[in-house]
């Protein structure tokens, strides 16, 4: 297959600069990207070639490989390709069950407990776990919550921690007027609630993830399904050793494995 090149000009210095598209090849940028995050676009080359593509034109950016060499010199740029590729929709009380579980050991455990919430996207995981703490009897004192993201505009987003109906549709009209104030359609989570939890970005696979420390609980839910099955084990080992107990399970979601 033959590359399809298409001439532009670019006005640099009063000079007239031409240079040509080439959007064909995505291959390198999707193993650079599976390199640096462990996600995966095996199965949805078309659609990443497509976002990638919107991406490069909408920064003027002519070719997949000057985004590569763009992105492996330029940290920023690096952080809003994966910002761009890793925005994903949750809710609150998604998955109530282990939710409550988790409740429940925090519960009968003893001592100030830390939990670790990765991926915790634009916050409604990490928030959701707080409010079920509080729901059955833990005092906010005795908890701490770190939510970690790769996106840095989800983790923007759960500092602000102002949803939609469609974000907080699985909450009980009682938990949604103890603990959030309506403004015409928009729901924001109390200080109470918000100041439980601390939100970092963060790479799974970053050297420097272990710095984050040690943790009573770790939940990481639907993160792994975008890994292939090597990367699934990498982070499933990695994500076990920022357990304080062995003996303590890592929450992951119903669909990781599968």
């Amino acid at each position: 297959m033959f590359s399809i090149f298409k001439k532009k000009e670019k006005l640099v210095e009063n000079k007239i600069i031409e240079y040509k598209e080439d959007y064909n090849d995505i291959e390198p940028i999707s193993k650079y990207f599976h390199n640096e995050t462990g996600i995966t676009f095996d199965k949805q080359v078309s659609i990443l070639k497509s976002k990638v593509k919107s991406f490069c034109k909408q920064r003027y950016i002519h070719s997949f490989s000057n985004l590569l060499e763009s992105i492996k010199e330029n940290n920023s740029l690096k952080q809003e390709l994966i910002d761009y590729l890793t925005t994903n929709e949750t809710y609150f009380y998604r998955e109530l069950k282990q939710i409550m579980e988790l409740a429940e050991l925090v519960n009968n455990s003893s001592g100030k407990i830390n939990i670790l919430c990765a991926p915790s996207a634009t916050g409604e995981e990490p928030y959701s776990i707080a409010i079920a703490l509080l729901e059955v009897g833990v005092s906010s004192s005795r908890f701490n919550i770190v939510g970690i993201d790769i996106n840095s505009d989800a983790i923007l987003k759960a500092k602000k921690a102002i949803y939609g109906e469609r974000n907080i549709r699985n909450l009980s009209a009682e938990i949604i007027s103890k603990y959030f104030t309506q403004t015409n359609n928009e729901y924001a989570l109390n200080q109470s609630v918000k100041s439980l939890v601390s939100f970092k970005i963060a790479n799974l696979f970053d050297s420097s993830f272990s710095s984050l420390g040690k943790f009573d609980f770790v939940f990481s839910r639907n993160m792994l399904i975008y890994f292939d099955k090597e990367t699934k084990l990498k982070a499933k080992s990695i994500l076990e050793s920022m357990r304080k107990n062995n003996n303590h399970k890592v929450f992951f979601g119903h669909a990781d494995f599968f």
